[in-house]
């Protein structure tokens, strides 16, 4: 078995970048104090865009965990936003201490991806599930059952990654983007979903089993 890697999200880089040009700077000029702080925030910035390889379950109709974090909402809803049906939501928020590289729920193709900007609230409130900026993705197993995943901002986290578009075939685990320091992940699924997680649950991205799709 292949022994899992840590590597770095590429949209860290700038900011890692910026942050050890700072510090090396404050050390040339001779700023002590200023180059230590500047040496734990590059640290912390470093740490905070790992992006560790994770082992995903070989399961079928298996849903995979999208982000790390702790799972907050887990309900029975009506969807007036994406799917326009009775769903199951579930909600993993992430903090600035979790990994935040997203992955992919299940195998399937991409209907469509959209984008709306918002506020900025915290995003474990009701108010910032319903306010806050998001990007929600539209997918479609092979089965022909639709569910949707939403990346929200949150009261630190500004900027929203994406990388898929219409007509993309993913699979279950793979990386998609991420959402910068701290936030929550949202999914839209179908009534049949049988859960293996609850509320309180800490789950790791693209390594812990949310549930099945019956």
């Amino acid at each position: 078995m292949r022994t899992p890697q840590i590597s770095i999200a590429r949209e860290g880089y700038p900011f890692i970048f910026f942050s050890a040009f700072v510090t090396l700077t404050l050390a040339l000029i001779g700023l002590v104090t200023l180059t230590l702080l500047g040496l734990v925030c590059s640290a912390f910035v470093l740490w905070f865009f790992r992006d560790p390889d994770r082992i995903v379950p070989d399961e079928n109709d298996g849903l995979i965990c999208p982000a790390d974090g702790k799972v907050i909402i887990l309900e029975k809803i009506f969807d007036e936003r994406f799917l326009k049906q009775e769903v199951y939501k579930l909600s993993i928020f992430m903090n600035v201490f979790n990994v935040h590289v997203n992955r992919v729920p299940l195998d399937g193709s991409v209907e469509r991806v959209f984008h709306r900007s918002g506020k900025f609230y915290s995003a474990d409130t009701e108010k910032g599930a319903l306010q806050n900026e998001f990007c929600a993705t539209r997918l479609t197993t092979g089965s022909g059952r639709s569910l949707v995943f939403v990346q929200v901002a949150g009261l630190i986290a500004r900027r929203i990654i994406n990388r898929l578009e219409p007509g993309d075939k993913v699979r279950a685990g793979q990386r998609f983007g991420l959402i910068r320091f701290g936030s929550r992940v949202d999914l839209y699924l179908p009534l049949d979903t049988e859960f293996t997680v609850s509320v309180g649950d800490k789950v790791r991205a693209g390594e812990s089993l949310l549930g099945r799709l019956k």
